[in-house]
């Protein structure tokens, strides 16, 4: 096989199988005794059994085999063959090779004794001896040693070729080479270096794909280990004031998880790379862990104070329950409501039932303080129609007419309020409300009488009705003179300061008028 045509296999096929099985040898001779060079190294970890039997006077030779070539054919290159599957439905059987004795004859020399001699290329070496045999079994007995080696390197080649694990490969293939050094066999050895060489330019492929593999495998490894921690240290980073528990709890377990998931799928790690993240890692989940127990511990002993708080503000809301002095304790329970407003909160379940305590005394005064109320109201309901029957009457005042005897009507109307007593609650506002309208009615128009009938008021009115009429009856004297005279200017003015001074005086008037 070229070395080109080896390198297109190798970067053809990297998909794994399952190793299969090393080829069966031929029995040894269990009668005659081969006298050969030193046993070759074993090629695989099959042990190799003794030399085959030589056969027996009498028995017939098998017949020779179809003629095959010294060697296999190379692979066809990788754009022109199948890839073989990932997962085979049955193993691939073992390659076996053989070389006819004609075609072995080529590569050996046999003497009368036994004595075989290897034709390496230019070189001549000493296999052994095969006594007792003839020159034929000499040649199969040492050639079969070849066709081993040749079949056992075809099983590397399958194997290369389904990308079974390198470094298995090579140490078997490095038994081999040594084999194939100590040349204890007869066969077309210079053809049998070039197939190994190229094999071992295939592996050497297969060798670095593997290594590729890993690194990168390797890579996506600790980026996976590198989020798990980095996800691990921002949890255990959060203020624990802030953090959700339940959910960041749950999502540590999560990551723990997923730690162990990477770590047994996942290829190894250099130990110090993966000795630092499990640091890390461990670090952020007991920091974690420390700060949940911390911040239960502080909460349960904030519950317990909010708590004791509010069942004293209970226990005083139950004192007041029962007290009928309804203004004051109304007040109080106002008074209780702020305090607890402004009381820690304990655990949503323990806050809700003592709140359901607090509201359940509270609602045992408000309760009775509102029948007592709608008892009350019950009977004053006719003070009610007592006083509406009052408002109708006070309504038949306006407008006043009378303010003398509007004032007395009203003071009646106010008496008799009085003596009507209290009204419902809800009806309090609006009823007082309607009677103070009746007196500041009253009073505008008492007000209104005042001012058209003070005698101070009059005097003055009158003194300045007199003043404008003597400054009226000048003015008209100025008037005349000026149009006597003919003096445009003069006239002008003297009409416009009598015109002013007359307006002045009909107001005036008018205003007397109102107070006569």
């Amino acid at each position: 096989m070229t070395e080109p045509a080896a390198q297109a296999e190798t970067e053809a096929v990297l998909a794994s199988i399952e190793a299969t099985e090393a080829p069966s040898v031929d029995p040894a001779p269990s009668d005659k005794v081969a006298s050969e060079a030193p046993a070759p190294a074993p090629a695989s970890s099959t042990e190799e059994a003794p030399a085959p039997a030589l056969p027996k006077p009498g028995v017939p030779k098998p017949g020779k085999a179809p003629k095959p070539s010294n060697l296999p054919r190379p692979a066809a290159p990788a754009g022109q063959r199948k890839t073989p599957s990932a997962a085979p439905a049955s193993p691939m059987p073992a390659p076996s090779f053989t070389t006819p004795v004609e075609d072995a004859a080529k590569f050996a020399k046999v003497s009368d004794d036994g004595h075989v001699i290897l034709i390496d290329g230019a070189e001549e070496h000493p296999v052994g001896q095969f006594p007792d045999g003839t020159k034929d079994e000499a040649l199969a007995y040492f050639s079969r040693k070849y066709d081993e080696v040749v079949s056992q390197v075809m099983l590397l080649e399958q194997r290369v070729a389904t990308g079974a694990p390198a470094g298995e490969i090579q140490k078997t293939l490095g038994h081999l080479r040594q084999t194939i050094g100590e040349r204890g066999m007869v066969g077309d050895m210079p053809a049998l270096r070039a197939r190994v060489e190229a094999l071992q330019t295939r592996l050497d492929d297969l060798k670095l794909a593997e290594k590729l593999a890993l690194e990168k495998a390797q890579a996506e490894q600790l980026a996976t280990r590198e989020a798990i921690v980095a996800e691990a240290e921002e949890l255990a980073a959060k203020d624990p004031q802030q953090v959700q528990w339940k959910q960041a709890s749950a999502r540590m377990a999560e990551l723990f998880e997923n730690w162990k998931a990477a770590q047994k799928a996942g290829p190894r790690l250099g130990k110090s790379v993966e000795d630092g993240l499990w640091k890390r890692f461990r670090t952020a989940r007991t920091t974690h862990d420390k700060h949940r127990r911390a911040f239960f511990s502080q909460l349960d002993a904030t519950n317990s104070k909010a708590k004791s708080a509010k069942e004293k503000l209970i226990a005083r809301a139950e004192a007041l329950s029962t007290s009928t002095d309804w203004g004051p304790t109304a007040g109080a329970y106002r008074d209780l409501m702020d305090e607890w407003k402004a009381a820690p909160r304990a655990s949503r379940k323990e806050d809700d039932a003592l709140w359901a305590r607090f509201r359940a005394a509270q609602d045992v005064f408000f309760n009775a303080r509102k029948a007592t109320n709608d008892e009350i109201d019950k009977e004053y309901g006719e003070n009610l129609k007592v006083k509406e029957q009052i408002l109708a009457e006070g309504q038949q005042l306006l407008p006043v007419k009378d303010v003398k005897a509007a004032r007395k009507t009203l003071n009646d109307l106010r008496g008799r309020w009085e003596d009507a007593g209290r009204v419902p609650r809800k009806d309090v506002t609006r009823m007082e409300s309607a009677f103070r309208k009746l007196e500041e009615g009253l009073k505008s128009a008492e007000d209104e009488h005042w001012r058209k009938t003070n005698p101070e008021t009059k005097a003055r009115t009158n003194s300045a009705l007199t003043q404008l009429e003597d400054k009226v009856a000048e003015l008209e004297d100025d008037l005349a003179k000026a149009q006597s005279k003919g003096d445009a200017k003069a006239i002008a003015k003297a009409q416009e300061a009598l015109d002013a001074r007359k307006m002045w005086l009909e107001t005036l008037q008018k205003s007397a008028q109102g107070l006569r």
